[in-house]
């Protein structure tokens, strides 16, 4: 999945407008313009699309987390300069303060079978002997699982 996949999911997953993107970046002390919002929410094969780097789409996760869980105390997080699919899985996870069993009935709900223990794999760090890359699949089955437990009355399966 590509950086700008990601934010156009969530973005239709949460129904999140122009301003309230802009603000999830600011939530992360980074400002960006509405404009900028509008090219990398843009498809690839259209005329202003911009491609969204690792490091925007940090900051627009920290920033979410930011949104829904409030600013933690101190110092902020610096956003990562490389994206996996596990990160941006973890800070979706603490963005919407999910516990495993959470995780799992999302993924049920578009009939994604995984177990307690593959979940955690992704979760570990890298250098742990259990970790496991988190492919594409599961995370759009996660994403499209919170669409199906957020918008049920939705018939968009790809945003």
């Amino acid at each position: 999945m590509t950086n700008n996949d990601i934010l156009r999911r969530i973005r239709y997953t949460f129904d999140l407008n122009d301003n309230v993107m802009t603000e999830i970046f600011s939530l992360a002390n980074v400002n960006v313009t509405n404009a900028q919002v509008s090219q990398w929410l843009k498809k690839e094969e259209e005329e202003s699309f911009v491609e969204l780097s690792d490091t925007e789409l940090a900051v627009f996760l920290n920033g979410f987390i930011n949104l829904k869980r409030g600013k933690r105390e101190g110092e902020q997080p610096e956003p990562e300069d490389k994206l996996s699919n596990n990160i941006v899985f973890q800070k979706l996870r603490i963005a919407l303060n999910l516990k495993a069993e959470d995780i799992l009935e999302t993924l049920q709900c578009v009939d994604f079978r995984l177990s307690k223990h593959e979940l955690s794999a992704f979760f570990r760090k890298p250098q742990n002997k259990h970790y496991r890359a988190c492919k594409d699949q599961i995370l759009r089955n996660f994403l499209l699982g919170l669409q199906h437990q957020l918008r049920p009355n939705s018939n968009k399966t790809e945003s």
